[in-house]
């Protein structure tokens, strides 16, 4: 399926990065590249076909193009879109072996390398981690620390290389708080329900409780208001919907009480904080 191919004996190359938005529709470019494109929508939808495969990336969507194959837009990407993209370069050494779990202890004097496909495509990412690392390498990119040049191709590994692995981190193997913060942040907008939470975890609600609070130092229902915090935050600084739109869409039914939830975690009401200088 033309993945890109990471080797852990040669760093990933950076050649541009930035995030963007649509202000007028249109289709995308027609081009074959000599570099790859990770693209990674948060609003809105990118059509692009690749080798003859249509892909629509969608919020929450993160799609690899690879070097030397043609891309193109059969349909026009509507305005609003945001997305973010990152062109980069690897090398890969079909020599070496392929990456696989294992707990065995490492070798004394021998090269510990391997190569790891990356995904070609992934959904479901809105919040989650790859999207805050993504956001973070990116702000780095067009910061003005004087080190990054060297730092920044480190950070594209990390990337990359957290994306590739996540395949083979299955649920059974992640602590019992992740697993509760992953069902959190997919019920995000839905109300907290202690019975809901034990059901999807086979657990007593008060063992749950007990470790999470232990393991994240904070309380299931704080972790899910401060879920539903951040999506307000973002939807403020990106969109033009009013104050109680955003409040219903992240699940408060109750106007003044999300304006009260929202000053006691940043300090600001929803429309102190939208007038806020952007931080870019």
């Amino acid at each position: 399926m033309n993945e890109i191919v990471l080797c852990s004996n040669t760093l990933p190359v950076i050649c541009g990065c930035d995030f963007l938005a649509a202000s007028e529709p249109f289709f995308h470019a027609d081009r074959v590249m000599d570099i790859n494109v990770l693209i990674y929508v948060t609003d809105g939808v990118i059509y692009v076909t690749e080798d003859g495969i249509d892909y629509i990336v969608g919020s929450g969507d993160l799609l690899f193009l690879k070097a030397g194959l043609r891309h193109y837009g059969k349909y026009e990407i509507p305005r609003g879109t945001k997305w973010f993209f990152i062109h980069f370069t690897t090398e890969e050494d079909s020599t070496l072996p392929l990456f696989s779990p294992d707990s065995a202890p490492l070798p004394q004097y021998n090269m510990i390398q391997n190569r790891l496909p990356i995904p070609k495509f992934l959904s479901g990412l809105t919040g989650g981690a790859t999207e805050k690392r993504i956001s973070a390498l990116t702000e780095y990119f067009h910061s003005s620390d004087s080190l990054k040049r060297w730092q920044i191709n480190q950070l594209l590994f990390n990337l990359l290389s957290s994306i590739a692995l996540e395949e083979y981190i299955p649920e059974k193997r992640k602590s019992l708080s992740d697993r509760v913060c992953d069902f959190l942040e997919q019920n995000m907008c839905a109300p907290f329900s202690a019975d809901k939470i034990s059901a999807e975890l086979y657990l007593s609600y008060k063992r749950i409780a007990a470790v999470f609070k232990q393991e994240k130092g904070i309380t299931m229902q704080q972790y899910h208001t401060e879920l539903r915090i951040n999506e307000a935050k973002r939807l403020l600084r990106s969109t033009l919907m009013s104050v109680s739109e955003i409040g219903e869409s992240v699940g408060f039914t109750d106007a003044l009480y999300f304006s009260r939830c929202f000053r006691k975690s940043t300090g600001y009401s929803p429309s102190e904080y939208r007038k806020l200088p952007p931080l870019y």
